[in-house]
């Protein structure tokens, strides 16, 4: 199994939900609110008067087979909005128990 991490603008909250079902990702915890600025480009999202935007970010768990996928989908998304601010990162899982 892996592990996927997408942290992501607020404003994209259900496309990022229907990416992932449109990939047979139905499970998934998400945080709201997240603030934080990025390690290359865009602006920061710190929830301030300076920096009003804010992030979700959301963790998800899926088979080997529907992660590159899923990991696809969210690099064309953020490709084809940059704006979007979306980054994935994604982890092996060993022995996972369901």
């Amino acid at each position: 199994m892996k592990a996927i991490f997408i942290a992501y603008n607020q404003a994209y909250y259900m496309e990022i939900v229907e990416l992932l079902e449109a990939n047979g990702c139905r499970g998934y915890t998400m945080w709201e609110n997240v603030s934080g600025r990025g390690s290359e480009t865009g602006e920061p999202h710190l929830g301030n008067h300076a920096w009003p935007t804010m992030n979700n970010a959301l963790l998800t768990f899926v088979d080997d087979s529907k992660a590159p996928l899923l990991l696809s989908a969210l690099s064309a998304k953020d490709a084809a909005t940059p704006e979007l601010g979306l980054r994935a990162f994604s982890w092996t899982l060993d022995n996972l128990k369901k």
